[in-house]
C-alpha cells in the first residue's frame, strides 16, 4: 500500500483523541500526591489513566480513524487489544533463572507479575496498533452484507468480530517476537538517549517543522509514550509521573518557546501593527499570546507568521530545537500533561529538577524572540496582523445565524464539504472544490490560517475552539438543504448515455433513489436506505470518495462523469 502524506493525516488526527485525556490524569495524579494534597484515591484516579493508555490508544484511534467516528470502532480497538496482549502473555516465557529459588506459589506470583509488566511495555504500541485495525475495518466492513441466517452479525457487528479475529494476529507477532520487538526498542531508545542534546536538538526542529502537516503527533507519542522504560513505565512522559529522575528531556524545551519566545513574538506584531490598526489587532494578540502562555497551544500564533515569513519560522524551529538543547545541557527535568504552559509548570513545580531555571531562559527567549520578530517585520514589511491594507473583501453577514452555518457558508456550503473533522486547534477538512472555499469570510469567523495538504484536503487553523466548531458544523450541514438536481437538459446528449445498470445496481436499486444531481465532480443523491449502498461496487465503479452528510444522503467524488451519470440516475 502506498504510504501517503495523505494517509497519514488521519493518524495525526486521531492521536488527539486518547490524549485529550491526558490533563485532567495529570491534574488528579498531582494533586493527590503528598506533597500537595495527599488525597491517595485521587492520586490512584489519575493513575488509573496513565496504567490504561494502551487501552485508550486502542479506543480512541479506532473511533477517530473510522470514517464517521462510529463507536463500534471503539469497541473493536478493544477487543482487539484485549485479545492482542493477552494472547501475547500466554507466549511469554519467564527466564528460568528467576524463579529457580521460588516455591511453587511464590514462582507462580512471579511469573505472573513478569509476563505484565512485560506487557505493559508494549502496551501503547500494541493499543495503537489495535486502533489502527479496528478503524481500518470499520471502515471496510461497516456496511457488509450477510446472508439472512447471518445477518445479525453484519455491518457494525462484524466489525468487533474481525478485529478481534486480527488481535489473534498480533498477538502471535508480539508473543513470539517479544524479545526482538523489545530489543528493537531498547536499541531505539538507547539510540535516542545516547544522541544527547544532538537529538533533542533535530527533535525540537522536527516537532515544529510537521506542525504544517499535523504529523508531529506521531513523533510526539514516540517520544511521550514509547521511549525509555522506569519500572514499565515507558515514554518520557509517562516516566516523569512515575518518578523517573532522567525523564523530561523531551517536553522542557518548549516550555521557554511557548511560555515566552511566542508571547514575545505577538507583543512584536502588536508593536509593528499600523497606528490605525493597533486597536483592531491588540485583542485578538492578547488573546493568542495569553493562551500561549497558560496552556501552551501556540499554533494559532504560528500560522499568522508561518507562510508569510518562512525563514522567520524557520528560525523558530531552530530556536526550538536550541531550547531543547539547552534545557537538557542545564540539567532542567520539566514535565507536563497537556503542554508546555504556565498551568503545567506550576503543577509539576514540585517533581521537576532544577524548575527554577525556567526564568532567566525564558527571559532570554522573551528578549530573541521580540528583538528578531520586531526587526524583521519593519525590515522586510512583512504583513503580519496589523500590518496588511483592510480587506475590502467579503463581509459575513451572519449576525442571526449559527457559528457552525457561517463556518458551512463560508466553505462552499454543505455540498462542498466531504468530510468534517478537528484536531486541538484546526478544521480537517475534505472539500469538493476548493475554488468554493472563501479565505476572507474564514477570517472574519476566527481563522488563522489555511493548509491544503492535498487537492482536496483543507485545514483551517482555528486555536481551541476547532473541536467545538467542527460540531456545530456537522448538525449544520445535517440539516442544510439538499443539493439541488442537475436538469437533464444540462447535461449534453454525447455525455447522457452512460450506462446506469451498474450504479443502479450498486446503490440498492433504482426504487432506492429519490434524486439525483451534480455539482462539479460530485455526484449528490437521496436515498430511501442508504444501508442498502453496496461501497465496494462503487469503488469498483471508478469513485474516489464516498460521503454521507445525513442519514438520506449520498455524496459521490467521481470525476467529470458526474453530470453525465447523475443523467441517467433520475427517478422515472
Amino acid at each position: 500500500m502506498k504510504l501517503s502524506l495523505q494517509a497519514l493525516q488521519p493518524l495525526g488526527r486521531a492521536l488527539m483523541l486518547p490524549i485529550a485525556v491526558l490533563p485532567i490524569a495529570g491534574l488528579l495524579l498531582r494533586l493527590g500526591q503528598p506533597d500537595l494534597f495527599d488525597i491517595p484515591f485521587v492520586a490512584a484516579a489519575g493513575g488509573a489513566i496513565f496504567d490504561n493508555l494502551g487501552l485508550l490508544f486502542a479506543l480512541g484511534i479506532g473511533v477517530g480513524i473510522a470514517k464517521d467516528n462510529g463507536g463500534a470502532a471503539g469497541l473493536a480497538g478493544i477487543v482487539c487489544f484485549l485479545v492482542a496482549t493477552r494472547g501475547a502473555m500466554t507466549l511469554f516465557h519467564l527466564p528460568p533463572e528467576m524463579i529457580a529459588n521460588l516455591s511453587k506459589d511464590m514462582a507462580a506470583l512471579a511469573d505472573g507479575a513478569w509476563r505484565a509488566k512485560a506487557i505493559a511495555k508494549l502496551s501503547v504500541p500494541i493499543g495503537i496498533a489495535s486502533g489502527l485495525i479496528a478503524g481500518a475495518c470499520y471502515n471496510r466492513y461497516g456496511n457488509l452484507k450477510l446472508p439472512d441466517y447471518l445477518a445479525f452479525f453484519g455491518g457494525r457487528r462484524f466489525v468487533p468480530i474481525v478485529s478481534g479475529l486480527a488481535g489473534l494476529v498480533v498477538a502471535a507477532i508480539v508473543g513470539f517476537g517479544f524479545a526482538p520487538i523489545t530489543a528493537g526498542m531498547d536499541g531505539l531508545s538507547n539510540g535516542v538517549v545516547h544522541a544527547g542534546v544532538v537529538g533533542l536538538f533535530f527533535y525540537g526542529v522536527l516537532n515544529r517543522l510537521l506542525i504544517v502537516t499535523g504529523l508531529h503527533h506521531v513523533i510526539n507519542n514516540v517520544a511521550w509514550f514509547i521511549i525509555g522504560d522506569y519500572h514499565g513505565a515507558t515514554g518520557d512522559l509517562n516516566r516523569f509521573f512515575a518518578g523517573d529522575p532522567s525523564a523530561g528531556g523531551f517536553m522542557s524545551g518548549f516550555f521557554p518557546v511557548m511560555m515566552f519566545g511566542l508571547p514575545a513574538a505577538c507583543l512584536a506584531m502588536y508593536r509593528s501593527a499600523l497606528p490605525e490598526r493597533k486597536k483592531a489587532v491588540g485583542g485578538m494578540l492578547f488573546s493568542m499570546a495569553l493562551t500561549a502562555f497558560l496552556t501552551g497551544v501556540t499554533e494559532p500564533i504560528e500560522f499568522t507568521f508561518m507562510f508569510l515569513a518562512p525563514l522567520l519560522y524557520f528560525f523558530h524551529t531552530i530556536l526550538t530545537g536550541v531550547a531543547m538543547a539547552l534545557m537538557a545541557m542545564l540539567g532542567v527535568k520539566l514535565g507536563f500533561g497537556f503542554s508546555a504552559g504556565f498551568l503545567d509548570y506550576v503543577l509539576n513545580f514540585s517533581k521537576a529538577t532544577r524548575p527554577w531555571l525556567l526564568l532567566p531562559v525564558g527571559l532570554a527567549y522573551f528578549g530573541i524572540y521580540y528583538g528578531v520578530f520586531r526587526w524583521a517585520i519593519v525590515r522586510f514589511d512583512i504583513k503580519t496582523p496589523g500590518r496588511e491594507l483592510e480587506a475590502a473583501g467579503e463581509e459575513v453577514d451572519d449576525a442571526s445565524a449559527e457559528r457552525g452555518a457561517a463556518f458551512v457558508t463560508a466553505l462552499g456550503g454543505a455540498g462542498n464539504l466531504v468530510s468534517i473533522d478537528a484536531c486541538t486547534t484546526r478544521l480537517r477538512l475534505v472539500v469538493a472544490d476548493q475554488g468554493l472555499v472563501s479565505e476572507a469570510r474564514l477570517r472574519a469567523l476566527g481563522a488563522k490560517g489555511f493548509i491544503r495538504p492535498t487537492p482536496q484536503g483543507l485545514q483551517v487553523v482555528l486555536g481551541p475552539i476547532a473541536d467545538m466548531v467542527a460540531t456545530e458544523m456537522r448538525a449544520a450541514a445535517a440539516h442544510a438543504p439538499a443539493a439541488p438536481v442537475a436538469p437533464l437538459m444540462a447535461v449534453p446528449a454525447a455525455v447522457a448515455a452512460v450506462d446506469s445498470g451498474p450504479w443502479l445496481a450498486a446503490l440498492g436499486g433504482s426504487a432506492n433513489v429519490t434524486a439525483a444531481g451534480a455539482a462539479a465532480s460530485r455526484l449528490w443523491l437521496d436515498m430511501v436506505d442508504p444501508a442498502r449502498v453496496d461501497e465496494a461496487a462503487l469503488t469498483r465503479l471508478g469513485v474516489r470518495m464516498i460521503a454521507r452528510p445525513s442519514p438520506g444522503s449520498l455524496q459521490l467524488i467521481v470525476g467529470k462523469e458526474a453530470a453525465a451519470i447523475a443523467a441517467g440516475l433520475q427517478p422515472a
